[in-house]
């Protein structure tokens, strides 16, 4: 890996990094009581939305902190080293087994198992939830689809189904969006190679074009899904293209303006913080918008937690062993179990409004997805950093 692609071990970064876990503990806590505190502020930012019928697919103040979040890792990236990593097909292999072969079974198979089972008793065994009747369905009221029954509710025809199916749903949609974003982020935390991680994301995004109808439509079991196409697009462009692009451009006018030298040494330096920084603001966001769904459902946020958790700790070990077992380097191995265990909540945030209402079960289960995977894929870097030694490093 080059140098270019790890964080700098000194000046700002080294004291965030060092506390981070604390920055982390205090933006959540933060975010939770401005929520609460000043609920209008909160609203209004959160209102700040792009949409596709209908539905949130962007979130203005997110994206900004998300442009900030990766603008950094994108200028240090040598897409020299990007051509390199797009010719070495193991991890690129692996990264796409997992996430299409395993990932969105195992998700379902570990959310049927907590929340259609052990969990059953606790969400309310015959507690329902009404939702959009699928696109294209013209059912009378009365007749039954699937395990729902379509009902007249405040006029609207709608389908009542069994709440524990609802929130099944919500994690069906995570499990069929590996991360296009965030995963720069925890791969450039991680130290991983920044060259890969990009490849991935593309050729992930567009395995998400091809593939997220298909396996949500199978999984779910409700026909064909409907594939969100303007919200795929949007998203991608917003979170990914945009500081994909401000960063290629700027690198290369700044080193030829300032050369190489001035470049790596002053403003890369004045970078450094940047992520952490934004990361940290977008932690406070998150816990903001969603601070009264936290404290209005706590039991049900964690009956919700405990298999997505769960789920991207299995994905993450299988990432890591596989990688190990095959003999990637740890530059290529970190970046390839988070890209696995990460998810792209912002689409299935958006699928399941379009789908199912915006307060349907569905949609919770999708809200929960981004509450844990900022402090769990944290925890996960903070391993990955701890147990470097395990993997052999590029020359």
């Amino acid at each position: 890996m080059s140098n270019e692609t790890a964080p700098s071990a000194h000046g700002g970064m080294g004291f965030f990094e060092r506390y981070l876990t604390l920055w982390v503990a205090l933006c959540i806590a933060g975010g939770i009581v401005l929520g609460r505190v000043a609920p209008g502020l909160a609203g209004y930012l959160d209102g700040l939305t792009l949409q596709v019928n209908g539905a949130p697919v962007v979130s203005i103040p997110i994206a900004i902190c998300l442009f900030f979040m990766m603008y950094p890792i994108m200028v240090k990236i040598d897409f020299g080293e990007v051509v390199k990593a797009g010719r070495s097909t193991k991890p690129v292999l692996l990264t796409l087994f997992i996430n299409w072969a395993v990932k969105p079974f195992t998700m379902y198979g570990i959310s049927l198992l907590f929340l259609g089972f052990l969990f059953r008793g606790f969400i309310g065994a015959d507690a329902t939830d009404l939702v959009k009747l699928p696109f294209g369905l013209d059912l009378p009221e009365g007749a039954v689809y699937g395990a729902g029954t379509v009902v007249l509710h405040e006029g609207a025809i709608l389908l009542e189904v069994p709440l524990w199916r609802s929130y099944l749903a919500g994690c069906i949609l995570l499990g069929i969006a590996p991360c296009t974003a965030m995963v720069l982020v925890w791969g450039h935390l991680a130290r991983g190679n920044a060259g890969h991680t990009l490849v991935m994301v593309a050729i992930n995004s567009l395995m998400m074009l091809a593939l997220y109808g298909v396996l949500g439509g199978f999984l779910l079991g409700v026909g064909q899904l409907p594939v969100p196409w303007e919200a795929l697009l949007l998203s991608i462009a917003a979170y990914v293209a945009l500081p994909l692009a401000a960063g290629y451009l700027s690198r290369r006018v700044l080193i030829a303006a300032k050369g190489e030298a001035w470049f790596q040494q002053r403003f890369l330096h004045w970078l450094t913080p940047l992520t952490i920084a934004a990361l940290l603001a977008t932690l406070v966001l998150l816990f903001a918008f969603k601070g009264e769904v936290i404290v209005a459902n706590p039991l049900t946020i964690l009956w919700i937690a405990i298999p997505l958790a769960l789920q991207t700790l299995l994905i993450f070990v299988l990432g890591y062993a596989l990688s190990r077992a095959l003999g990637l380097t740890y530059e290529d191995a970190a970046p390839t179990a988070m890209i696995g265990a990460s998810n792209h909540f912002e689409v299935a945030i958006a699928t399941a409004v379009m789908l199912f209402g915006l307060s349907s079960g569905a949609a919770l289960a999708t809200v929960v997805g981004v509450l844990i995977e900022v402090p769990l894929m944290l925890a996960l870097v903070r391993f990955c950093l701890r147990t470097e030694a395990w993997f052999g490093h590029a020359r």
